[in-house]
């Protein structure tokens, strides 16, 4: 078992059935969804963007961080269980292991989605049509967060984190 799927063990387990809809693009729920067991497809925009069958891996995880809406769709493509974690936004201040494994996740995508995009350049290297691939990947790279609040200097000697 996972590491994660270990520290969560005693929480409620959600089985879904195939078909079952987990997560809505653009609503908002404030939770973080860890697989269990089972497979699901993701869905951005009415369009297929993966398939995830790796207990332990995490959904929502942008929203929360972000502060807005899913990003995407999340779907039971078998019969599935999840552990939901409620309050994610409290959970992953008090939970530093946890914390740790979702920000590990978002990195492994990162690297994947920029390894894809350089692979697209290669592909078309000389086609001015996908010149768009230079600016995504100049944004990923060199993109600032918009509306960073700084803590002030005697929140960050403290070790507190804004609230």
């Amino acid at each position: 078992m996972s590491p994660i799927l270990e520290a969560l063990q005693g929480r409620e387990i959600h089985p879904f059935t195939e078909g079952d809809l987990i997560i809505k693009e653009g609503t908002r729920t404030d939770c973080l969804f860890f697989l269990i067991r089972g497979t699901v497809e993701v869905v951005k925009n009415g369009v297929p963007v993966a398939l995830a069958s790796e207990p332990g891996v995490v959904f929502g995880e942008m929203a929360v961080l972000l502060g807005g809406g899913h990003t995407a769709s999340v779907k039971a493509e078998s019969a599935c269980e999840f552990y939901i974690v409620e309050n994610s936004s409290e959970f992953l201040k008090a939970s530093p292991a946890l914390c740790l494994h979702v920000c590990k996740l978002l990195a492994q995508r990162l690297d994947a989605l920029n390894k894809y995009l350089v692979d697209v350049k290669r592909q078309f290297e000389g086609h001015d049509h996908l010149g768009m691939v230079d600016e995504v990947l100049e944004t990923l790279l060199h993109r600032q967060p918009r509306n960073r609040v700084r803590p002030s200097d005697s929140t960050i000697r403290s070790g507190e984190l804004p609230g």
